[in-house]
């Protein structure tokens, strides 16, 4: 496998292997999507700016701390006075200027100014001598990779803060490590169902929206950045509605084509990409999202994607709402922890085996698999909510709903990859996330006619398995 060298490295030795090996290191910042708690309809343009921000901020830290990781190795200082102090000074005025947006429309949202310091996080090993790159610039140069080098604010969503000037290098890809990777045979089967009860509703509703043939991938962040273009700093995979970009409302998805063979389900499912690391470069090399966030690799256009609509196995499941937004998963889980991580990888044959923070590695003739299975509580009243998480939840281990919330049909996404033996691959993240396996994410927008989506639920209860 070939691994790509990392930030803030530091020396182990080795004896046993002869060899030394290298720490990789990140930056790991307070989530402050995760934090808010009402975004009022006139501040979310504003706010999604920042958020735009916030992120092209650390990108932008981090891809000076990959350039520079010899003078962060030689001087213990020079991380803290070179990165961590300046990022922490563009955040406070990001966060500053969400706390006046919430604030002019009534909404006081407390401890906003504490989640602008960042940290590091150690990554993993790094294999000495396996493709690693410079980089770059070394020592402690100048170039700050930030308002002054990135992409200009206005269409971009205010991403002044970050991303890729003209005629830079990209950065080097960093992660995945040797440690991210699992043999599935030395998993131990550990899928457990909850037993169904008298009252479950059994059936499945299944569309069949393809694979993505048509090649329809960005890197925007409709949900939880909406009008910020290269909001995720990574790709995603397309299947369903056709009209998601950046600034995509919810009459475009009313309006946009499908690639669901039912022609009424014109909802977006959407997941990083996943690469073949070792497969040359890819059409978007030179692009942000792409090469320009650290992600390369020859794109892997999945063999089989199939979504179904499950029932609760303790009753009855009530329709979804229309444009009803669902995150599950975070893309942030390597730093953020695994509060909201929702990752599972396995390989065909091994199902029973679902491994959270590895990649598996499958034998000769079995193919990877990433599945999500989405939340299946919905709150009764809201489309949405301010962290994109609160206006639904996981059903409990007995498939259960807390009070408050009301079963509505779980969505189960199977993604299936031809990954031959000893390829190595990894999924899009953003850049400081290292791409580990364990950021791995999938987004759904409800988009089912209102007759599709009660026949639907008539299917789901009366136990019957419908298209």
């Amino acid at each position: 496998m070939n691994f790509y060298a990392s930030a803030g490295t530091s020396n182990d030795g080795d004896s046993r292997k002869g060899a030394v090996a290298q720490k990789a290191s990140t930056i790991a910042c307070p989530d402050v999507v995760d934090r808010l708690e009402k975004v009022p309809r006139q501040s979310r343009k504003e706010v999604s700016r920042e958020l735009g921000r916030l992120d092209a901020q650390i990108g932008a830290a981090y891809k000076r701390l990959v350039e520079n990781r010899r003078a962060a190795a030689l001087d213990a200082s020079w991380t803290k006075n070179s990165v961590l102090d300046p990022l922490a000074s563009k955040r406070r005025a990001s966060l500053d200027r969400i706390r006046i947006a919430l604030e002019r429309a009534g909404v006081t949202q407390a401890g906003l100014e504490k989640l602008a310091r960042c940290g590091m996080k150690d990554g993993g090993t790094v294999r000495p001598g396996d493709g690693q790159q410079d980089g770059g610039q070394q020592g402690g140069g100048e170039q700050d990779g930030g308002q002054d080098g990135g992409q200009q604010d206005g269409q971009n969503g205010g991403q002044g803060d970050g991303g890729q000037g003209e005629g830079e290098a990209p950065p080097p890809q960093v992660g995945p490590s040797p440690e991210d990777f699992v043999d599935i045979n030395d998993v131990q089967p550990n899928v457990q169902e909850p037993e169904a009860q008298e009252n479950a509703s059994t059936g499945v509703f299944k569309s069949d929206c393809g694979v993505n043939e048509n090649g329809k991938f960005n890197s925007d962040n409709i949900i939880v950045a909406p009008g910020v273009v290269n909001a995720a700093h990574h790709m995603h995979d397309y299947v369903g509605n056709q009209a998601n970009d950046a600034f995509a409302v919810d009459e475009d998805l009313a309006q946009g084509e499908t690639t669901c063979a039912n022609q009424e389900d014109q909802s977006t499912y959407y997941w990083p990409v996943l690469r073949d690391l070792t497969g040359g470069d890819e059409a978007d090399v030179n692009t942000p999202g792409g090469g320009l966030d650290g992600n390369v690799g020859k794109i892997i256009t999945p063999a089989e994607v199939t979504m179904e609509f499950q029932g609760s196995p303790v009753g009855e499941v009530v329709e979804m709402p229309r444009f009803l937004r669902i995150i599950t998963g975070d893309a942030k889980a390597f730093t953020n922890g695994t509060d909201n991580a929702n990752s599972s990888w396995s390989c065909t044959g091994f199902e029973d085996r679902q491994i959270a923070d590895k990649y598996p590695l499958c034998p000769e003739g079995s193919q990877v698999v990433r599945k999500f299975e989405f939340q299946s509580c919905w709150d009764g009243q809201n489309a949405d909510s301010a962290n994109h998480r609160t206006h639904v939840d996981f059903a409990n281990e007995d498939g259960s709903c807390d009070e408050g919330f009301v079963a509505i049909p779980k969505l189960v996404q199977r993604i299936v990859y031809d990954v031959p033996e000893g390829t190595n691959f990894a999924v899009d993240s953003f850049p400081e996330q290292l791409h580990k396996p364990i950021t791995d994410h999938g987004d759904f927008i409800n988009v089912f006619s209102e007759n599709l989506m009660a026949e639907a639920v008539e299917c789901i209860n009366s136990g019957q398995e419908c298209t």
